[in-house]
């Protein structure tokens, strides 16, 4: 079967309570013991008692030789000899059998000799102080045994205390060794996987998409895992949907600027093939080589540019590659240009030796939505900058926007984009990110643009963050991984001045 988180904690605590309940119940047969040897004890003052009521009498009746004091004498003797019969059975656990069985002896002697002495002190017999030494012997020696069998009752009580003391302190010793070791189980059996768990749920909130790992093998974990791992599934399909709905959202703004693109092409060639037509027999042949030669380079133009609306609409896997910057940003600016009002400048500042390590369709999908933004923010008159430049960790600027917490132990490139528009209010700017969230009118937008942008950083192990002023723009930086060897420092060989681009 299947283990189970609560059959380990159940059986955890079912030992402890076991553990518990045999040094309770231990402890309580020990507590009867000692109970019982108080009582006993209570009776051994009784005999020590009675004892010292015989010997009062009998001294008494040595002095005085009154009747009374003899009668209370022999009651006495009588009462002592009663008690060591009744508690014969209970002497056991004293370990005194051989006193109870002296003293009995020696109460008979010590009974005739009473009566000896009586009848001797009535006669006036010149023996009675040979008898009286040894009545007082024999009395002496009654009270010597009871006084050593109640001194042993009492070391007893002790030792049993004593040892119900070692017992207890033992017994709570083991307890506390045994939740130390339950304790110490559970936590590696039940704590460990939980804290595993939610280290690998905090790892999938910044960023990792991989299934999660089972860190055991308990049912309930097992369920966890399971559902958590189908819920990334479902949100994976759920975003790649998401990113499809806004690449085909996107593309309606590429075609109308890829027909403008084409239509000089097509315009060329047909303007071509015309002149052709027309002069086909009067031309010479190098003439029609050269119209020919444009027709083909106009052609590769159509190429390239259907080509590049390919790339960009076709579903292919997450493959990031050492890419430069400057010719991203350029095919993307065409492919926006018909979407560009007239009084708006675009200018690009790109460094041809800056690369990124990206993924081709999604970081262009990145630059296509904010640049598309930054145009519907400036309206009709505005400017655009695109600007980047390479960020070494070793020589941090002054002021960050990015915190201390991003990419901050490798190289990487910085890159923003600001506009002069109109800004983004404080108290929506920390919202602009979420999912279907978004100011412009309905049917204008789904809210979708800036949330796939965040993804898509985020997909690159980079980061994003914007600041904004009402009236006066906003910036988008992106802070995305240098490749590993920049590229072969192919700087080298290419211009490293900033190329200035304008729409």
């Amino acid at each position: 079967m299947q283990p189970s988180l609560r059959k380990k904690i159940t059986y955890g605590y079912l030992a402890v309570a076991l553990l518990i309940l045999a040094i309770s119940m231990f402890a309580y047969a020990e507590f009867r013991l000692i109970e019982e040897k108080i009582y006993l004890g209570e009776r051994v003052t009784t005999l020590f008692d009675t004892a010292l009521e015989i010997r009062r009498f009998e001294r008494n009746f040595f002095l005085h030789g009154q009747a009374t004091d003899l009668v209370e004498n022999r009651r006495y003797v009588s009462e002592l000899d009663t008690l060591l019969t009744q508690d014969w059975p209970d002497m056991t656990l004293l370990g005194v059998q051989h006193n109870v069985a002296q003293l009995h002896a020696e109460l008979q002697i010590y009974q005739t000799l009473i009566s000896d002495y009586a009848s001797k002190r009535q006669a006036h017999d010149f023996r009675i102080t040979k008898v009286e030494d040894h009545i007082r012997t024999i009395g002496k020696h009654i009270v010597v045994v009871v006084t050593d069998m109640l001194n042993n009752e009492r070391q007893l009580v002790g030792h049993s205390l004593a040892k119900l003391r070692n017992i207890l302190l033992a017994a709570i010793i083991a307890v506390a060794i045994c939740v130390l070791f339950i304790g110490f189980a559970l936590s590696r059996r039940v704590v460990q996987p939980l804290t595993q768990l939610a280290h690998n749920v905090d790892t999938f909130s910044r960023g990792k998409r991989d299934s999660l790992p089972l860190p055991s093998n308990d049912r309930e974990v097992v369920s966890i895992i399971s559902a958590f791992n189908h819920m990334l599934k479902e949100l994976e399909v759920r975003q790649k949907h998401l990113l499809r709905s806004e690449k085909l959202a996107s593309l309606g703004t590429l075609l109308s600027g890829v027909a403008h693109e084409l239509n000089n092409p097509l315009s060329n060639i047909w303007t071509s093939c015309q002149i052709m037509q027309e002069e086909l027999s009067q031309a010479d042949i190098h003439y029609q080589r050269e119209l020919l030669t444009q027709i083909d380079e106009q052609c590769q133009r159509a190429r390239h540019i259907v080509r590049s609306l390919l790339d960009f609409a076709r579903d292919r896997q997450f493959n990031k590659e050492s890419l430069a910057l400057q010719p991203i940003i350029d095919q993307t600016l065409r492919f926006i240009r018909r979407e560009v009002p007239a009084n708006v400048t675009i200018t690009a500042q790109i460094p041809a030796d800056i690369h990124i390590y990206a993924d081709k369709q999604r970081i262009q999908q990145v630059f296509l939505n904010l640049l598309m933004n930054a145009i519907d923010a400036s309206g009709e008159q505005g400017e655009i900058q695109i600007i980047s430049s390479k960020y070494n960790p070793e020589q941090k600027s002054a002021v960050d926007v990015f915190g201390h917490d991003c990419l901050v132990d490798q190289p990487a490139i910085d890159i923003s984009i600001t506009d002069t528009g109109q800004g983004i209010a404080a108290d929506i700017l920390p919202r602009i990110f979420d999912p279907f969230f978004t100011t412009k009118d309905v049917g204008k937008g789904m809210g979708l643009g800036l949330f796939i942008v965040y993804e898509i950083i985020e997909e690159h192990a980079g980061c994003i963050t914007v600041t904004s002023n009402v009236a006066q723009g906003t910036s988008f930086h992106l802070r995305l991984p240098q490749p590993i060897h920049d590229e072969q420092d192919i700087a080298t060989t290419a211009n490293n001045s900033p190329t200035d681009m304008k729409i």
